[in-house]
């Protein structure tokens, strides 16, 4: 993990040093979330919120690393589990056109809260990491908003016991102060 961490880092700061343009910003927006692999669930809604830093290296491509708080789960017949995590996606983003983007990459996610012992009677509980797939949509508008539209697919399991992963999907607003 420590490896992962300090690679990110790395290739952050060497696109830092071949950018063309900086931006940075806030977002919020909702997610719909619900556990992959699982039966008899239904979405959950939740919020999502935090902040961006992204490096456009031409006209056409940027990488764009954003700190989320993220509001997960689903609706079980033996409840609600909610799962808060700290997200952390590393987006690469491609322009086809005057400001409409194609988005995609890796998310890696930590949980700061969760009630799965509670729902489960502590059969279950909620992995600490989570590792999810991108892909969105999205629109960089004038004034420095932009539009966010993303499914976040679950590479890894959510819990220790048996089987579900993520499944999310997003809406989002952004603000870019740059």
């Amino acid at each position: 993990m420590k490896k992962l961490i300090i690679l990110v880092f790395t290739v952050l700061l060497s696109a830092f040093s071949f950018a063309q343009g900086l931006d940075f910003g806030v977002k919020v927006g909702a997610n719909f979330s619900n556990f992959s692999d699982a039966s008899n669930v239904s979405n959950k809604t939740g919020f999502l919120g935090g902040i961006f830093a992204a490096v456009k290296f031409n006209d056409k491509l940027a990488i764009q690393p954003e700190l989320l708080y993220s509001q997960q789960g689903a609706e079980f017949d033996v409840g609600k589990i909610d799962l808060n995590y700290v997200n952390v996606p590393v987006i690469i983003k491609y322009y086809l056109f005057q400001g409409f983007n194609l988005q995609a990459g890796p998310q890696f996610g930590f949980v700061v809260d969760d009630n799965v012992s509670k729902v489960f009677n502590n059969v279950a509980e909620a992995e600490s990491f989570d590792l999810t797939g991108v892909v969105g949509v999205g629109y960089d508008l004038a004034l420095g908003l932009r539009l966010d539209g993303r499914f976040n697919f679950g590479l890894s399991n959510t819990f220790s016991q048996g089987k579900g992963k993520n499944s999310v999907f997003s809406l989002a607003l952004g603000y870019s102060f740059l």
